[in-house]
């Protein structure tokens, strides 16, 4: 039995918190909040005996195995730093960090600690990105000669402003995928070889609303990512290739339990659907993935989870995307 500490009581905690509650192999044995009635609100919801008011407390708890950081972006650093030394398995939601920096620390303290770490970019560990892997890697698209991401939702009313804006909050999801398909068509370096050119947007609350950005990898592949948080609930992605495109019919960034669709459409022919469905959705399979971890011993998740060093390249990109922005 994985025993689950959880770092915050806002939304994304209580996601989190019941794809834990689902699973057979896990259970919250403690859990850590700023406000008293939030806190006792959230541990009265999922019955979890442990309450503390600061997420340093709770990792002292020697009873907690594995910690699930659900705190606003800014603090992931130094709260991931915190449970490594305790010597703490560790989910910590995305983005990695705000700052390349502090995603620098936070990779020492992993490393130092040699502790399992993973980025909760939840959706690489559904089987639907693996599919997605599997129409690349067999060539039923030919070379890959161009990507599009884009993903919106008018949420900027309620994110915190310290997290630097749609880029970190949205923006990761596109560039995350766009990483893993690089990766998947052209190996380990290809998508660190780039250049890259982008375009922004300030919003009301002083933040990056709206992102644009151009990508040329040096073997040729070119890529346009989007990003808002100012309007709409909307997604695209697309891999083109010289003899076909795939595309995401359902959001590739919130797959669920039921139908998850690709569309693989050849320059010439009819197109062909290919539905995932599994009986655990994205959240619920990224605790899967820590257990199997458990059992294992091991310090990372294989891909197409993120591994530390895929985290580094994307907080790369992202931070790229944000300096040519507020230029």
């Amino acid at each position: 039995m994985l025993r689950w500490g959880i770092a915050g009581t806002g939304f994304i905690s209580d996601t989190m918190a019941r794809a834990i509650a689902s699973s057979a192999g896990s259970q919250m044995v403690a859990v850590s909040g700023q406000d008293a009635g939030r806190l006792t609100g959230f541990a009265d919801r999922f019955g979890i005996a442990g309450r503390y008011q600061s997420y340093e407390a709770m990792l002292r708890d020697p009873g907690v195995d594995a910690v699930y950081i659900g705190l606003p972006s800014h603090l992931h650093g130094q709260a991931v730093s915190a449970a490594a030394a305790q010597g703490k398995m560790i989910v910590s939601e995305k983005p990695l960090t705000t700052t390349m920096a502090e995603a620098a620390a936070l990779a020492e303290a992993v490393r130092g600690w040699d502790v399992f770490f993973v980025e909760g970019l939840m959706y690489l560990q559904h089987p639907l990105i693996a599919a997605m892997a599997e129409v690349i890697a067999c060539g039923r698209l030919g070379a890959i000669r161009s990507v599009r991401g884009s993903y919106a939702a008018d949420i900027w009313r309620v994110v915190n402003p310290k997290g630097r804006g749609t880029i970190y909050n949205l923006g990761c999801y596109p560039v995350s995928l766009l990483q893993y398909v690089m990766q998947v068509a052209y190996g380990a370096k290809a998508f660190g070889q780039r250049q890259t050119s982008g375009f922004g947007n300030i919003g009301a609350d002083g933040m990056i609303c709206d992102a644009a950005m151009a990508v040329r990898f040096d073997n040729g592949v070119l890529a346009s990512m989007q990003a808002s948080d100012s309007y709409g609930m909307a997604f695209e992605f697309a891999v083109s290739g010289e003899k076909a495109v795939l595309r995401c019919k359902t959001n590739p960034w919130l797959p669920g339990v039921g139908e998850n669709i690709l569309l693989v459409q050849p320059h010439e022919g009819a197109a062909e659907e290919i539905v995932v469905s599994t009986g655990l959705d994205a959240f619920q399979h990224q605790v899967a993935c820590v257990e199997n971890a458990q059992r294992l011993g091991l310090k990372q998740a294989s891909r197409p989870a993120p591994q530390l060093s895929d985290s580094l390249e994307v907080m790369a990109m992202l931070t790229a995307w944000e300096a040519d922005c507020l230029v």
